[in-house]
C-alpha cells in the first residue's frame, strides 16, 4: 500500500476513502511524504468508485523503472471489475490514466530489476483462487485474465502475502476447506527465481503448478490437523535471503473466549528447517501489524495492544522487539514501546512501506469498530517514537504532518530537527 522512491526521497501510499462519517461512497486515493520538505499533498482521487460501498475495492501500488507510478484497484469476485492505472508523468499524483479494466482482486505487484512487472492476484474462478503474470513494460495486459493467466493454487480457496528480493518472488499463503473463509488454515509456501518459469519450496525443490491438494510440498503447518486458523500476514526475505513469515493463529474466527489465544508468530526457514517462534498476542484474529528485520535487532509495529473497542479488530499500537530472532527457545518478544495511547477508537491494518524510510515506516487508520465514524491516517517511525496523524482536513495544497504524542527530546538536541 506504499513505496518508497529514493530517487525523489518521498513514500507514496494509497488508500480508500469516503467523503464523509456517514458515507460509504468509496474513492481510490494516493498520496505521498516528502521526506525532504516534511510535507503531505492533498491527495488525488485516482478513481471515482461510482457509487461502490465495498472497502474490497482498495488500491496497490507500484513504481516502474522509469518512475511512473501505477496503482492496481481491486474489483470484487467476478461481478465487478478491477482497473489498472499508470500516472502521466514519473514520480507524479497529478494525473492518471485508465490503462485497462479486467476482472482482478487482492493485487500484489513487484517490480523485477531488469525484467518488469511481477503480478501475485486472486481471481474468483472456482472460490478465491491464486494466479500470477508476467509483465515487461506495463502494456498489453491481458483483458481475460482467468483465461490466460497462470494458476498458481485452488484448493478451496486461499489468501496470501508476498515479497521480493532481487530475483526472488516468494508467497505464502493459508486455504479455505470448502471455500469457507472463516474456517482459513494451514501455512504454505512457495518461490520463484526465473520469473514464474519454475516454483520451488525454500529448499528449492521443485513443485509443479497449480497445486490443486491441500497436502502438497508447499505445506510448512498443518494447522488444520490441530484445529487452528491461520493468517499470514507479512512475508520478508532475511540477510541470507530466506523467507520469515509473520502470522496469526486462532481457535475460530469469531472474537470470543472459546478462541483464543491469538498468537502472532514469526516462522523461518533457517536454510534446513522451518522454525516458529512467538511474538505476543491478540484479542482479534484479523489484527494485521508491518514486520521488520533490521540489523541488530527484527521488529513488529501492530495493533497488539488493548484498545477502547475491546475484542474488536485493532487496538493500541506497540513495537514489539527481538534480538535473539528465529530462536523458538526465546518464548516472547519484548514490547519495547507503546506508540499509542488513551485512543478513542482501535488503531487497526498496519502496512509496512516497500524500502521503508524514517519517519514513515509505518502507515495505517483508526476507526470506531464498533459504527461508523471518522478514519484517520497515521504513521510512525522505526522505533515508534514519533507518531504522526495527517491532516483530516486540507486547505492548502501541502501541509505538515500533525506530531501526536511528541517525545522528549534528549538534552542539548535542537526540538524541531528532534521531532522531524
Amino acid at each position: 500500500m506504499a513505496i518508497h522512491a529514493p530517487e525523489v526521497n518521498k513514500t507514496f501510499f494509497v488508500y480508500g476513502g469516503d467523503t464523509g462519517p456517514q458515507n460509504r461512497y468509496l474513492l481510490a486515493m494516493i498520496s505521498y511524504y516528502d521526506h525532504d520538505k516534511h510535507l503531505v499533498p492533498k491527495p488525488t482521487v485516482v478513481r471515482d468508485q461510482r457509487g461502490v460501498d465495498d472497502p474490497h475495492d482498495n488500491p496497490s501500488i507500484t513504481i516502474d523503472s522509469e518512475g511512473y507510478i501505477w496503482v492496481f484497484i481491486a474489483g470484487r469476485g467476478r461481478h465487478r471489475p478491477g482497473q489498472i492505472y499508470r500516472s502521466n508523468e514519473p514520480y507524479s499524483i497529478e494525473s492518471f490514466e485508465q490503462i485497462i479494466e479486467r476482472e482482478q482482486t487482492y493485487s500484489q505487484i513487484w517490480q523485477v530489476p531488469e525484467k518488469g512487472f511481477f503480478h501475485l492476484l486472486t481471481l474468483y474462478t472456482s472460490g478465491r483462487e491464486l494466479y500470477w503474470e508476467t509483465n515487461s513494460d506495463g502494456k498489453d495486459w491481458s483483458p481475460e485474465p482467468a483465461d490466460e493467466l497462470q494458476k498458481l493454487a485452488g484448493f478451496g480457496g486461499h489468501y496470501q502475502v508476498s515479497r521480493v528480493r532481487g530475483d526472488t518472488i516468494g508467497t505464502a499463503f493459508n486455504y479455505h476447506p470448502d471455500g469457507n473463509v472463516d474456517r482459513r488454515t494451514n501455512l504454505y509456501y512457495l518461490q520463484t527465481t526465473d520469473f514464474g518459469k519454475t516454483w520451488t519450496t525454500a529448499d528449492g525443490t521443485p513443485v509443479e503448478t497449480p497445486l490443486d491438494n491441500r497436502y502438497n510440498a508447499a505445506l510448512i503447518h498443518d494447522y488444520e490437523a490441530q484445529g487452528k486458523n491461520a493468517y499470514p500476514n507479512q512475508l520478508l526475505f532475511d540477510k541470507n535471503g530466506h523467507p520469515v513469515i509473520l502470522h496469526i493463529t486462532a481457535f475460530g474466527a469469531a472474537p470470543v473466549l472459546y478462541n483464543a489465544p491469538r498468537a502472532w508468530k514469526v516462522t523461518r526457514w533457517t536454510g534446513e528447517e522451518w522454525v516458529d517462534q512467538y511474538v505476543t498476542v491478540s484479542d482479534h484474529a484479523y489484527d494485521e501489524g508491518a514486520f521488520y528485520i533490521h540489523e541488530d535487532r527484527w521488529s513488529l509495529i501492530a495493533p497488539a495492544l488493548p484498545g477502547p473497542q475491546s475484542g474488536f479488530n485493532g487496538g493500541e499500537i506497540g513495537v514489539f522487539e527481538t534480538t535473539d530472532p528465529g530462536n523458538p527457545e526465546n518464548d516472547w518478544w519484548q514490547l519495547k514501546r507503546q506508540v499509542t495511547r488513551e485512543s478513542p477508537f482501535n488503531h487497526g491494518y498496519v502496512r509496512r512501506p516497500h524500502n521503508p524510510v524514517d519517519p514513515f515506516f509505518a502507515v495505517w487508520a483508526d476507526a470506531n469498530s464498533k459504527e461508523n465514524s471518522i478514519s484517520r491516517i497515521y504513521f510512525t517511525n522505526s522505533r515508534g517514537d514519533r507518531l504522526y496523524m495527517l491532516p483530516y482536513e486540507m486547505k492548502d495544497d501541502y501541509a505538515e504532518p500533525i506530531l501526536v504524542n511528541p517525545p522528549v527530546p534528549p538534552e542539548g538536541e535542537n526540538t524541531i530537527n528532534y521531532y522531524r
